[in-house]
């Protein structure tokens, strides 16, 4: 699969054609050399980077978690420390986003729970929305949005 246009990369890896060159300005992934025309050709390691970096986001890491993850790879013969740390950390994050989000879909389902399907002026659902001091628990944005970068 070697020297494949940007498209065919895009198309192979899952990942989009703004996203590639994004990745090409910001160092995830090396510059492609050109063919005479100037076209980008790229190989085989960037699609098998891509990947990489597409799993790595999938699951949620960020950009300088895989960086310093692309890193590693490059020394296979160092420890498995640090990338172990960096996963370890990721995994506490996702647990908090998963307590966060049970905490707001309790408070959905007690808001459902208590309408009487009365009127509005009555309505449990508009009442909890408008005083968050009826809620059990603590579920604000902050706990439930995922890392960005």
């Amino acid at each position: 699969m070697s020297d494949m246009s940007i498209g065919r990369l895009s198309g192979l890896s899952g990942v989009k054609v703004p996203t590639i060159r994004y990745y090409e300005s910001i160092g995830m992934l090396e510059a492609p050399p050109r063919s005479p025309g100037g076209q980008r050709r790229y190989g085989d390691a960037h699609l098998e980077r891509l990947r990489f970096i597409r799993h790595g986001r999938d699951l949620g890491f960020g950009l300088d978690d895989l960086r310093a993850l692309q890193d590693l790879s490059n020394r296979p013969d160092q420890s498995c420390e640090e990338a172990d740390r960096i996963a370890r950390r990721q995994l506490l994050d996702v647990e908090r986003r998963i307590a966060g989000l049970e905490a707001v879909r309790h408070e959905l389902l007690r808001m459902v729970e208590r309408c009487s399907h009365g009127v509005v002026d009555e309505c449990r659902v508009i009442q909890t929305l408008s005083d968050h001091a009826l809620c059990e628990h603590e579920h604000g944005e902050d706990q439930t949005v995922s890392k960005a970068g």
